[in-house]
């Protein structure tokens, strides 16, 4: 029997701009602390990523002091800083997939930096602290809610799947292509897919749904350039029912924090 340990812990706190990796992370309610609580939108209130925006991989996140910072990669004085709670307090109906949430713009004064950036016109919103937005009931057991996250508040990628498809590739590509919550060691690639429960310290995840792969995992997170790998390769051994699959997406029971080299703790396997 393999063991399972936790080797990375990342959030990515504005949607589709540069994570942040972490010793240990809270467990909340929508998942962990932080992760996607904020998120660009565009005119018509849709949510704006990486798959249309390449360039948003060259901004990256800082949370220090109570206060979020969004730079520039490559230039680290152009940024502009937030406190965690300012926002312009006018609820504004935000989309995400099929989803109508809503979100509170943070301030003219960052969503104009952002649109600066991106030259063209983009608002940051956060989502409200009393929020109720529901995973997809078809996988929701107890009607879990989610952040801005595409669809379920956690993200799970082995260590052994990420080197096997490196082992395909002619260029290896880093864990950052796939916006990982966890990260884990043991076992061989996709043993993830076998997972149905397991505990995390007190915290119990389920594995409800094979994350589906887009064009996103081949922008390059520090240039922001996009090719045709890793999807590519993943597509010809990864494809299932017309959509590659890499990674599993979680929900969770309970609460508490969750550290780097913590056992996952099986407790069921899929059949």
């Amino acid at each position: 029997m393999n063991n399972f340990y936790l080797s990375e812990i990342n959030v990515y706190p504005v949607k589709s701009l540069g994570g942040i990796s972490l010793q240990q992370a809270e467990v909340a309610e929508k998942g962990l602390k932080y992760d996607r609580r904020w998120m660009l939108i565009d005119e018509t209130g849709t949510f704006v990523s990486q798959r249309k925006h390449p360039e948003l991989a060259l901004l990256g996140v800082t949370i220090d002091n109570g206060r979020l910072s969004i730079h520039h990669k490559s230039d680290l004085a152009n940024r502009v800083s937030f406190d965690l709670e300012t926002h312009r307090g006018e609820s504004i109906a935000v989309n995400i997939w099929d989803d109508i949430s809503q979100g509170l713009e943070v301030s003219k004064e960052v969503s104009e930096w952002c649109a600066d950036f991106m030259k063209t016109n983009v608002r940051l919103v956060q989502m409200p602290a009393q929020e109720k937005r529901l995973v997809d009931p078809k996988y929701a057991a107890n009607q879990e809610i989610v952040g801005f996250a595409d669809g379920f508040p956690f993200l799970l990628i082995s260590q052994a799947s990420l080197d096997g498809l490196n082992g395909k590739l002619s260029q290896p590509v880093p864990m950052d292509r796939f916006r990982p919550n966890f990260v884990f060691t043991g076992g061989d690639a996709h043993i993830e897919d076998s997972f149905d429960s397991f505990y995390l310290g007190d915290v119990s995840f389920k594995a409800v749904k094979p994350c589906a792969r887009c064009v996103l995992t081949t922008v390059d997170q520090q240039t922001g350039l996009k090719g045709a790998e890793p999807l590519k390769t993943l597509a010809g051994y990864r494809t299932i029912n017309k959509k590659v699959m890499f990674g599993q997406n979680l929900i969770h029971e309970g609460s508490g924090f969750v550290n780097v080299g913590d056992e996952l703790k099986m407790v069921k396997r899929k059949s």
